[in-house]
C-alpha cells in the first residue's frame, strides 16, 4: 500500500525548489494564499494523488453530462465494455474481456468478464448494458450525447421519439407515471407501463372526422397530435401529454411518450455474460466509442430506487469502475477510493484520490508549487511562459499535441450574425498569433480549421487567414461601413482567467480593425452551458476535445439541430455529407466526404476557430503511469507514485 506521507515529502522537496525559481512571480499573487484554500479538513486523511479538476461538475450521471471535469470523475467511477490504453489510446478490454466482429463489420458480440461486479458486490450482466443504453437513448433522459449511439441499428429512430414515426411502425406507448412518481426526480429514472402495438395513423384532432382518418406524419412531438395505435387487435388513440390537468378530446388517452419499439434497436442480450450490438453501417472507431463515458453502464436498482439526482450521491451511488465515490464537497473536492469489487483491483495502486474544484489557475498553481497538488491541468499562461524558459528545463512540464480546438460559437439566429459576410469579417479581423503568443503560453498554434491537424490521413479544410482590409470590405458590404450602425454584442465565456484575457484581446482587435463595440460576460460552468443550449448569447467561447481519433468526432457536432451544435446554423448539404460518410466503407472516400463537409463549415463560419490545444499538465515527477497522449486521457487506475524515483517519468518522454 502506498504511503501518503512519503509521497508528500518527496513532492514537497521538488516543489519547494521550483517555488524559489518562480518566487518573483509568486510574490505578486501570494495574497491568494492568504485567503486560504482548505486543502485538508481536520481529521481528513491525505490522498495518494491530488489534482485540480478545474470546476464543479454538473452531475455524475454518465448519460447527461458533456464536460471534461465530469469525464475525469466518471472515468474513475465507471467503466464501459472497452477502455483506452493509457499510452496509445487503443481500445482494450474493459468489462468485456473479449469480442467477436462479424465479417461485414456490423455485428459485435461482447463476452463479459465473470468477475465484473458493481460496487455493492452484485454481478454486472449484459442486462445492465441493455438497460443503460435504453435509458441513454430514451428522449426523456435528455442526453446531449445520444447521437453517439446512433451508429447502432435503429437507435436514432428510437431516441428521436414520435417525430420519426411512420404509419406501419411497431411502437411502444409509455403510459403516464403514477401521480406519486410524476415529479422532477423521475424524469430520467422511472418509466411508465409500456404497451406494444402498431401505428395505424397520425392525425390532428381538428382534421379528424368519423369517416376520414388522414395520416399526417408529424415532424416533431406535438401535443395537438393524436396517434392511432392498434394494440391486441383494438385501436386506441393517444396524445403525448404530461399535463394531467389538460382536457383531452373524447376517445383519446394520455401517454407520456410514443417511441419506436426498442426491440427494433440493434441491442440484444444473448445471455447474462453476452451482449450483441448490431450497427447501421461499419464504424471503424466503434470500439473506441464504447470507451467513452456516455455509453458506460449504470445500476438500474440504484437509479430507480433513489431517483435523479439522488442516485449519484455518495451514500447511494453504485458504480463499477476502479474507484468508488467516498464523498463530494461542493466548492471543495470529490474524493474517490479504490473499489474492493473492481475486476482488476489488484493492479490499482492508488488508494485515495482527491479531485479539487478550483476555478482559479493561479490558486491551483500555488497549491502545486507548495506540494499540495500532484497535477495541475491548466496553469496560468504568464507562469507557464516563465516555466517554459527555465534552465535547466523543468522535470514536470512537457506540453504536447492535444486533440482539441479552442473556438467561438456564433449565434446565427441573431442579427447581424445571421449574415455570413459579418461572420467572415469577424474571423478575418482576428490576430490569432497575438493570442497564442501573448496569452496562452504553452506553444499553441493558431487554428484556421475545426478539425486539428493531428488526425491521421485527414487533410484539414481552412478558413481564410487574417486580412483586416478584406474584413472591413465585407462589413461595409453588409451595411456597416467603418462599423457604423453595428449593434453592440457580447462574448460569453465560462469563468476562467485565460478565457477572460482572450475575450478582452479579441474585443480590442475587433474594435481596432472593424470599429465595432463588444462587451464580455462571464458565467460559472453550469449557467454557461445552459446559456449555450438556449442560444442566450451572441458569441460564446467553446472548445472541443475529440471523443475518438477521427475527424467525425468534430464534424458531426454541427449537423442541423445537433445536440452540440448550439449555433442555430444548419445546412442540408453538410448534413448529407455527414450521413454519407457514416455509411462509406472506403476510408479514402469517407475522408473526402468529411473534408467536403468541413469546407462548407469553414466557408459559412457558424464557428470561428482560434487555436489548437496542447496539453499543459504540470505533474509531480514521482507520478508514474501517466503518458502524454492526443486526448490528454489519464486513467487513475494506471497511475501510481514511485517514492524512489530519481529520473524523468513516462510523462517526460519525448521532451526537448
Amino acid at each position: 500500500m502506498l504511503c501518503p506521507s512519503s509521497c508528500r515529502f518527496l513532492a514537497g522537496t521538488f516543489m519547494r525548489d521550483q517555488t524559489r525559481r518562480l518566487l518573483p512571480w509568486l510574490v505578486s499573487v501570494a495574497c491568494l494564499l492568504a485567503c486560504g484554500w482548505v486543502v485538508l479538513r481536520p481529521g481528513l486523511p491525505p490522498a495518494d494523488f491530488t489534482f485540480n479538476n478545474q470546476s464543479e461538475v454538473k452531475s455524475l450521471d454518465p448519460a447527461i453530462v458533456t464536460g471534461s471535469p465530469e469525464n475525469r470523475v466518471i472515468n474513475a467511477l465507471f467503466q464501459g465494455l472497452t477502455r483506452q490504453h493509457p499510452k496509445t489510446l487503443e481500445a482494450i478490454p474493459g468489462v468485456a474481456q473479449r469480442w467477436d466482429i462479424s465479417a461485414d463489420g456490423l455485428v459485435y458480440t461482447f463476452h463479459l468478464r465473470p468477475k465484473a461486479k458493481w460496487s455493492d458486490n452484485t454481478p454486472l450482466t449484459a442486462h445492465d448494458f441493455y438497460y443503460s443504453l435504453r435509458r441513454f437513448l430514451d428522449p426523456l433522459t435528455l442526453a446531449e450525447y445520444a447521437y453517439q449511439a446512433w451508429y447502432i441499428r435503429g437507435a436514432r429512430k428510437y431516441s428521436r421519439g414520435a417525430r420519426m414515426l411512420q404509419v406501419g411502425d411497431t411502437v411502444e406507448v409509455e403510459l403516464p407515471l403514477p401521480t406519486v412518481k410524476e415529479n422532477r426526480h423521475v424524469r430520467n429514472t422511472w418509466r411508465g407501463e409500456l404497451l406494444h402495438g402498431t401505428l395505424v395513423a397520425i392525425e390532428r384532432p381538428s382534421e379528424v372526422s368519423a369517416n376520414n382518418l388522414e395520416p399526417v406524419v408529424s415532424s416533431e412531438d406535438r401535443t395537438d397530435t393524436c396517434y392511432l395505435v392498434e394494440i391486441g387487435g383494438q385501436q386506441r388513440r393517444f396524445v403525448i401529454s404530461s399535463n394531467s390537468d389538460r382536457a383531452l378530446e373524447s376517445g383519446c388517452e394520455r401517454c407520456r411518450q410514443l417511441l419506436s419499439e426498442f426491440g427494433n434497436v440493434g441491442i440484444r442480450v444473448i445471455d447474462l455474460a453476452t451482449l450483441e450490438i448490431t450497427l447501421e453501417n461499419p464504424t471503424p472507431y466503434f470500439l473506441q466509442l464504447l470507451a467513452f463515458y456516455p455509453l458506460f453502464p449504470v445500476n438500474q436498482r440504484c437509479v430507480e430506487q433513489y431517483g435523479s439526482p439522488q442516485w449519484t450521491y455518495a451514500e447511494n451511488l453504485v458504480s463499477n469502475g476502479a474507484f468508488r465515490l467516498q464523498f463530494r464537497r461542493i466548492r471543495d473536492r470529490i474524493r474517490v477510493v479504490r473499489s474492493d469489487t473492481y475486476w482488476d483491483r489488484e493492479h490499482v495502486r492508488l488508494g485515495i484520490v482527491d479531485m479539487l474544484a478550483i476555478d482559479s489557475p493561479t490558486t491551483a498553481l500555488n497549491l502545486y508549487l507548495t506540494g499540495e497538488l500532484d497535477r495541475v491541468i491548466d496553469p496560468p499562461p504568464t507562469a507557464l511562459q516563465i516555466m517554459r524558459r527555465q534552465q535547466p528545463p523543468r522535470l514536470d512540464l512537457n506540453p504536447a499535441p492535444y486533440l482539441g480546438i479552442y473556438f467561438y460559437r456564433v449565434n446565427t439566429t441573431r442579427k447581424p450574425l445571421d449574415d455570413v459576410r459579418v461572420r467572415r469579417a469577424l474571423s478575418l479581423a482576428l490576430n490569432r498569433r497575438e493570442i497564442t503568443d501573448s496569452i496562452t503560453g504553452a506553444g499553441e498554434q493558431p487554428a484556421l480549421s475545426l478539425v486539428p491537424q493531428s488526425i491521421p490521413g485527414y487533410q484539414v479544410q481552412q478558413c481564410a487567414s487574417r486580412n483586416p482590409q478584406q474584413a472591413r470590405n465585407l462589413l461595409a458590404e453588409a451595411g456597416y461601413l467603418h462599423g457604423d450602425g453595428f449593434p453592440r454584442f457580447q462574448i460569453l465565456y465560462n469563468t476562467h482567467q485565460s478565457h477572460q484575457a482572450i475575450a478582452e484581446l479579441i474585443r480590442k482587435q475587433w474594435q481596432q480593425e472593424l470599429g465595432i463595440s463588444v462587451n464580455t460576460r462571464n458565467e460559472e460552468w453550469a449557467s454557461y452551458l445552459s446559456s449555450q443550449r438556449q442560444l442566450d448569447y451572441h458569441l460564446v467561447r467553446a472548445a472541443w476535445i475529440g471523443d475518438y481519433l477521427d475527424a467525425n468526432t468534430f464534424l458531426d457536432m454541427f449537423v442541423t439541430d445537433g445536440e452540440h451544435n448550439n449555433t442555430g446554423w444548419g445546412n442540408a448539404k453538410y448534413d448529407d455529407l455527414i450521413v454519407r460518410a457514416r455509411s462509406e466503407l472506403n476510408q479514402d472516400a469517407r475522408l473526402q466526404l468529411l473534408q467536403q463537409a468541413e469546407r462548407i463549415l469553414m466557408d459559412q463560419l457558424p464557428i470561428i476557430p482560434i487555436y489548437y490545444y496542447v496539453s499543459k499538465n504540470l505533474l509531480n515527477p514521482a507520478v508514474r503511469g501517466f503518458y502524454n497522449n492526443l486526448q490528454d486521457h489519464h486513467p487513475l487506475s494506471a497511475i501510481w507514485i514511485d517514492h524512489q524515483s530519481t529520473g524523468p517519468n513516462e510523462f517526460m518522454q519525448g521532451s526537448p
